[in-house]
């Protein structure tokens, strides 16, 4: 016995620091198993203890419930007296056992500084993945694109004028649709635009376009004047004409902005009135215009002074009892139209016999230089 002694001191000796320790762990939680085990085993006991004396209680109660209704007199049983002072033993020896059995450890906390800073980095990673696995697939260029408050234009001639092309990144034409807009106006009958999106996918070019002020008229053609005093290229249809319409002679770029400026300060009640506008410039004004009215009315005022003088024409107008010429080249003053026939009728009569005597002092010019010519062939015929 006294050997087996000494082998086994000498094992305990040679066992390093860390297989003590964890021989001891061991051990400890050998005993803690035992003991949860234990509890484990008394609680279900006590659980069966328990639905057991609950099962006999239920049974006798309803026993001497019939009893005391039989006989109400009758006081309490000692097994109820003792089921009552082991009551509180119970509720003793269950607490006893929840305070004894171990508790888990709390699973440490993570700061917020921590989650806001992975969440700072994780999110905008997500979304540059996401946007660039979008940019790669042909859904990045799927654009349905609605030209609206266009009547003389094209909507592909809208669309071509603003440079949207196809292969255009949907996001690019969302992020920069001004510059888009303004490019429409690069066509000359578009006053404004404004492109509105509409999720997921969907573009509306919302356009206004000049108003037509009147038309030059070559010919048989017509062809609109806008109100940014451009003149289309291209004439109208006549059966797209409307019913009464301002009518202008001359088509000079310079000229037609200067008339459209002034009649844009003009009254629509005169400017409703007016039917043809030509030039007929005299000695004193070269930029001189005839408007002519719907009511016969002739008005003659000079193109750099439309403004200022054209709206007197609504104030002389009711003095007017006839057809009447309005004269504002110098002042203001009007005569009638067939006072003015007259005049033309006596200036054409002095021009023709100014043209006839005129005439008539050639011829008699002509006559005596062939004398003069007939006289010399003579003289010369009888010298030789």
């Amino acid at each position: 016995m006294s050997k087996d002694k000494k082998k086994e001191s000498n094992q305990k000796q040679e066992l390093s620091e860390w297989q003590k320790r964890n021989q001891e762990y061991l051990k400890k939680k050998a005993k803690e198993e035992a003991a949860l085990a234990e509890e484990k085993e008394k609680e279900k006991q006590a659980r069966k203890e328990a639905n057991s004396k609950l099962l006999e209680e239920s049974k006798k109660s309803s026993s001497e419930s019939d009893e005391e209704a039989s006989s109400p007199s009758k006081e309490p049983s000692e097994k109820e007296e003792k089921s009552q002072k082991d009551a509180p033993k119970v509720k003793e020896e269950k607490e006893k056992k929840k305070k004894e059995r171990p508790e888990k450890p709390a699973k440490p906390k993570i700061a917020p500084v921590h989650i806001w800073r992975a969440v700072s980095i994780l999110v905008p990673s997500v979304l540059v993945l996401l946007l660039s696995v979008y940019l790669l697939t042909p859904l990045s260029t799927i654009k349905n694109i609605e030209v609206k408050g266009n009547s003389n234009t094209q909507a592909d001639d809208i669309k071509q004028a603003s440079g949207i092309q196809d292969s255009d990144y949907t996001l690019a034409l969302l992020l920069d649709k001004e510059t888009y807009a303004e490019r429409i106006k690069s066509n000359h009958w578009i006053e404004s635009a404004k492109i509105n999106y509409q999720f997921p996918t969907n573009f509306t070019i919302e356009v206004k376009e000049f108003d037509i002020v009147g038309y030059y008229v070559s010919g048989e053609e017509h062809y609109p004047i806008l109100s940014s005093g451009t003149v289309e290229s291209t004439p109208v249809d006549r059966l797209n004409l409307p019913e009464t319409y301002l009518t202008v002679t001359f088509n000079d770029e310079q000229q037609v902005k200067e008339l459209i400026t002034g009649l844009s300060t003009i009254s629509e009640d005169i400017k409703s009135q007016i039917q043809k506008i030509e030039l007929a410039p005299s000695k004193a004004t070269a930029d001189l215009l005839k408007i002519t009215m719907l009511d016969t009315d002739e008005v003659l005022v000079p193109l750099s002074e439309l403004s200022k003088k054209l709206p007197y024409y609504s104030k002389i107008k009711p003095q007017l009892s006839e057809p009447s010429v309005v004269d504002m080249e110098a002042g203001v003053y009007s005569y009638t139209i067939a006072d003015k026939l007259i005049e033309e009728a006596e200036e054409k009569a002095k021009q023709e016999a100014k043209e006839a005597e005129k005439k008539k002092q050639e011829e008699e010019k002509k006559k005596q230089e062939e004398q003069g010519n007939q006289s010399q062939t003579s003289q010369q015929s009888q010298s030789h």
